[in-house]
């Protein structure tokens, strides 16, 4: 019996790439330009399940009063060496697959299904990237109490946005960036329309928009920014620059075949990738959340280790609302 192989058949995987680096590289601007680099999709290669990062720990009371009266010896302090790891987190694609027939049914040719599903999958792709992002970052910040701002029985508010900027005190002007689902978002554009302040409300009746203490805001239905629950929470996160990175860490494999035998010849293209997540002051903990987390682990505070010595050196704050 004679079969087909993919000999017989060309694999598109260039238009695939094309339609996939095309969408990935407009995304890579929403990552890193609208949130003024809170979150960063970085493409950076590594091997193995962790990337890690060794640090110079800040020393307690380096700084102390002298007592000029005194010739008594003086105790050392030590340097450490801390360290930040982040976590590889596996991915497929598909496998998706469709039969020649329906192409020509169509009249269409196979080179479009490659780039219009590279193109769908760059979009799901990012998606999961920024996901995995928010939800790892509410998990460990949502973790420390000094960092959470807890207003679950009010609506949002202004006040709230400069509430959870004082928990970084003196270094407030370091958060650069919210993250917010919807619901917050318009509770703040209600509240700017029914403040009638001169200029604001005028701007967000005739603009849509709201001011947000000069920060920019990336307004996303990220699962992990909903609280359930009768009613529903919403989480905030005010973040700081880098305080989120997610890298590329292996290169796509996609690999597109013709599959014989069926009733139809079928046209079916899989892949594999993985990134890689860190978050500014936190540490993944291998021991723990393990290699290649699922998205619970990676939601589990616990999993992420405050490694920062000052809670202002970390990747920001947690606001929750109704």
């Amino acid at each position: 019996m004679t079969a087909g192989t993919q000999s017989d058949f060309k694999i598109y995987n260039d238009e695939f790439f094309g339609g996939m680096t095309e969408t990935l590289m407009q995304v890579s601007d929403a990552f890193n330009g609208a949130s003024r680099n809170a979150i960063r999709l970085v493409p950076t290669r590594h091997r193995g399940e962790f990337e890690k990062e060794s640090f110079i720990k800040e020393i307690a009371n380096l700084i102390t009063r002298r007592d000029t009266t005194s010739i008594s010896a003086a105790s050392d302090l030590k340097l450490e060496q801390g360290e930040l790891v982040g976590v590889k987190i596996d991915r497929k694609i598909g496998p998706v697959a469709q039969t020649l027939d329906a192409f020509r049914k169509i009249s269409s040719d196979p080179r479009v299904f490659s780039f219009l599903l590279g193109q769908q999958t760059a979009k799901a792709v990012s998606v999961d990237m920024i996901n995995a992002a928010i939800n790892g970052l509410a998990a460990a910040i949502g973790n420390v109490g000094a960092l959470v701002v807890d207003k679950h029985s009010d609506t949002m508010i202004h006040g709230h946005l400069a509430e959870a900027n004082s928990k970084f005190g003196d270094r407030a002007k370091n958060i650069i960036c919210y993250v917010m689902h919807s619901k917050p978002s318009h509770d703040l554009l209600i509240q700017a329309i029914d403040d009638k302040i001169t200029n604001v409300a005028d701007v967000a009746i005739v603009e849509g928009n709201t001011a947000t203490l000069g920060r920019p805001v990336v307004v996303i239905d990220s699962p992990s920014l909903v609280v359930a629950g009768t009613p529903d929470t919403y989480i905030t996160l005010a973040l700081v620059e880098n305080a989120a990175e997610v890298s590329e860490s292996e290169d796509r494999e996609i690999v597109s075949d013709m599959v014989t035998g069926l009733e139809n010849l079928v046209m079916r293209i899989q892949g594999e990738y993985a990134f890689s997540l860190k978050l500014k002051g936190y540490t993944w903990d291998v021991t723990n959340g393990h290699a290649n987390p699922t998205d619970g682990s990676i939601g589990t505070g616990s999993n992420w280790d405050l490694v920062a010595a000052d809670n202002k050196s970390t990747a920001g704050v947690y606001l929750i609302n109704k």
